[in-house]
């Protein structure tokens, strides 16, 4: 039994069942996959995979519990890897934070600044995307840590640790109604055409299930992905904004004003996760602390080895 055989094999599981689609991602061929698998199920005597010609179409019974396996072992084989880097060089490696445009934007700037003044030679890599992507950069390996608020709590073999906790603001430029309001309400929003998160992101899940409960339909006329594309669309004029409250800047939104509505959506809870099982570098902890003092090492620690659940705010 070779890991290259459990690559292979995790590697078309991972890939719907799609030979051409692995070997492309290991940068192999078809046959050389087909072959290796072959020969892992001669070994085991079992057939992992449900073959219909040259075609696979399913996994076996027996063929999944190998799978789980074959995922903890590889996993196994690349915490060997880090424990050995860490040792040989506690400074220096590279780090691959999976996040969104908003936190990269506004919340991890500072965060970023203070590890690479402790860490100058660590290699800081971001990766941006939507929050179930972000969890599978994390799941296949592409990525060290994912920073997200919505999906990562979802995935069971992700350890989503609570960050820090914000609430939604409403955007409005200058001498616009809702400025004179006490207490907005879902109703007063509704009044508006409304510009605001993609459904993936930030808190947009908390800003449809509001409004579904009191039986309003709100007029959502654009959805993005991008805290500072919401701000300028509302500058433009095509209607109020619903953001977190962390993005508007009063030193930069100088043409816009906001008010905190957090008691319309709740309060929203960003998460930092990692997988569960995997064995992180010291700047990784580090990192982790300065994203959010509460996650020391050993709270972190503690939960990778199941004496906690997820660690609440």
């Amino acid at each position: 039994m070779k890991l290259q055989q459990l690559r292979y094999l995790t590697e078309v599981a991972k890939r719907g069942l799609n030979l051409s689609e692995a070997a492309e991602a290991l940068h192999t061929s078809q046959p050389g996959i087909s072959k290796q698998i072959r020969q892992l199920e001669d070994e085991l005597g079992v057939d992992i995979l449900v073959r219909n010609g040259k075609r696979i179409v399913d996994v076996t019974e027996p063929g999944r519990v190998i799978l789980g396996i074959a995922e903890r072992i590889l996993q196994d084989a690349e915490n060997l890897r880090q424990v050995a880097r860490e040792f040989r060089d506690l400074a220096a490696g590279t780090l691959t934070i999976a996040t969104t445009h908003t936190q990269a934007r506004y919340s991890l700037p500072k965060v970023v600044s203070a590890f690479k003044q402790r860490y100058p030679k660590v290699r800081l890599t971001l990766k941006q995307g939507n929050p179930p992507q972000l969890a599978e950069m994390v799941l296949a390996g592409e990525a060290d840590i994912a920073i997200a608020t919505e999906a990562l709590a979802q995935h069971p073999k992700l350890l989503a640790l609570a960050g820090y906790q914000w609430r939604h603001c409403v955007v409005v430029p200058a001498k616009h109604p809702l400025l004179k309001e006490k207490r907005i309400t879902l109703e007063m929003l509704a009044q508006y055409p409304i510009i605001t998160y993609d459904p993936a992101f930030a808190g947009r899940s908390h800003i449809d299930d509001a409004f579904r409960a009191q039986g309003i339909a709100p007029d959502i006329v654009l959805s993005a992905i991008d805290s500072d594309v919401i701000k300028t669309y509302v500058e433009l004029g095509l209607g109020i904004g619903i953001i977190a409250a962390v993005a508007f800047d009063e030193r930069r939104d100088l043409l816009l004003h906001a008010v905190d509505i957090g008691h319309l959506f709740g309060t929203m809870t960003t998460r930092i996760a990692v997988r569960r099982g995997s064995a992180l570098r010291g700047f990784a902890y580090d990192f982790m602390e300065l994203f959010s003092p509460r996650l020391t090492r050993a709270v972190v620690d503690a939960t990778l080895r199941g004496e906690g659940t997820s660690y609440e705010l």
